[in-house]
């Protein structure tokens, strides 16, 4: 499908604050009707393949936050429009897309993507004109744009705390390391930089496996075979490090717990893995199993009692097609992304992207989580906390570990 016929799905949510909610599917001439009186912003977010279950979900999370921001008066005189759209979970075409939202569409900035990918598509196209791309998602790091404004947490403030923990008496002293992923950037970098890390640690290369399967596999049969045959030998206590995405996890976790593996026999980190993957699963098969995020639905605090208060509440007026009580971090990073924009660019009082970039330093919000994330003039990622949560009986995760603070992000890994 061509650039020009997507532009038929290119979605509005900027007259929601204004009284008249348009039809999510609203065309683009519809959408330009009050284009005086708005800024506009793009969602790279997909609503169909793969992915769809998981990315849906922001393209409205990033209508909520900017209704939040119009009804307190909007930014600089004007109403955030919210341009959505479907890559269809196809790569090259959230390249394609983000070009026609920032040269035709002249969005201030862009919200989007999940796999690293897809951003990595989009990631030329921001820095050839001059772009904003807010990037929702924790990540393998070793990138630093300053065209990419990166809201989640690069390895060292989740994957390796999360790892910490699992090799430590706290956790379950695991020696071995079964790693399965998806085959693209992430679940390899990730990995590369994994076995970096535990070769500083003095651990074997013997000590580990990697696995990779293509993008919506669903047959994981003869791989948790295989992890079961490596958990059998001897060498001290197995993990799975899994890094599949979207429609592969649930599949991987009910293909784990229909050969009986509990997480007392072997732990699941799954570093993808958030609520959303749990719903219609019997997870009373997958207690004990892991993930790690910056941040968690169970988290505590008035923050987050407000944000999923206010997301049900958009779910119902709204009548969107996601669970009014399922939320996970991507959403709430893209909640904060959006409110970060907003404030950037007040305080610049420009929507010009160097003036925005400009205004990052020292700004920091009330984040969900419970934590205050903040920006530095250092470069473009976000400070944010981070949970290890442990899969429950009510398709969620509770709690099992949190930072004591939100630590410096470090972007570049030395164990790659």
């Amino acid at each position: 499908m061509s650039i020009f016929t997507r532009r038929t799905f290119l979605q509005t949510s900027g007259a929601v604050a204004a009284g008249a909610a348009l039809p999510l599917g609203a065309p683009a001439f519809i959408r330009s009707a009050n284009a005086a009186d708005t800024v506009k912003l793009g969602c790279l977010f997909s609503s169909s393949g793969t992915m769809a279950n998981l990315e849906g979900r922001l393209n409205y999370v990033a209508k909520m936050a900017a209704a939040e921001i119009n009804a307190a008066g909007g930014v600089n005189g004007k109403t955030v429009e919210v341009v959505a759209s479907d890559p269809a979970s196809d790569w090259p075409l959230y390249a394609q897309v983000g070009r026609q939202m920032l040269t035709e569409t002249k969005v201030a900035a862009l919200f989007g993507c999940w796999t690293s990918v897809s951003r990595k598509t989009v990631l030329p196209v921001v820095e050839q004109n001059d772009g904003l791309l807010f990037y929702p998602l924790h990540f393998e790091g070793d990138e630093n744009s300053k065209n990419v404004v990166y809201v989640n947490s690069p390895p060292a403030s989740s994957v390796l705390p999360a790892v910490d923990y699992l090799m430590s008496p706290d956790g379950v002293e695991a020696k071995r390391f079964f790693m399965i992923g998806s085959d693209y950037v992430w679940p390899r970098t990730i990995n590369k930089q994994l076995k970096g890390y535990w070769k500083s640690k003095g651990i074997e290369e013997t000590a580990w496996k990697e696995e990779y399967v293509p993008f919506s596999f669903s047959n994981f049969q003869t791989l948790v075979n295989q992890v079961r045959a490596f958990a059998d030998a001897p060498g001290g206590k197995c993990v799975v490090v899994l890094t599949v995405v979207g429609s592969s996890i649930p599949d991987f976790l009910r293909e784990f717990a229909n050969q009986g593996i509990t997480a007392t026999d072997v732990p699941i980190l799954g570093l993808d893995m958030v609520e959303a993957d749990l719903e219609g699963l019997d997870t009373k098969k997958l207690v004990g199993h892991l993930n790690c995020w910056a941040y968690l639905q169970q988290a505590k605090g008035e923050a987050n009692t407000k944000f999923l208060s206010g997301w049900k509440d958009f779910v119902a007026k709204e009548k969107v097609p996601f669970s009014a009580d399922v939320a996970i971090d991507p959403m709430v990073s893209t909640y904060d992304a959006v409110h970060l924009w907003a404030m950037a660019a007040k305080k610049a009082g420009s929507f010009d992207v160097p003036e925005v970039r400009k205004a990052f330093a020292g700004l920091s919000f009330d984040c969900p989580s419970g934590y205050k994330i903040a920006m530095t003039a250092e470069n473009n990622y976000v400070s944010r906390g981070v949970f290890i949560g442990s899969v429950n009986e009510s398709q969620g995760f509770d709690v099992l570990w949190q930072s004591k603070d939100a630590p410096k992000p470090v972007p570049m890994s030395p164990f790659g």
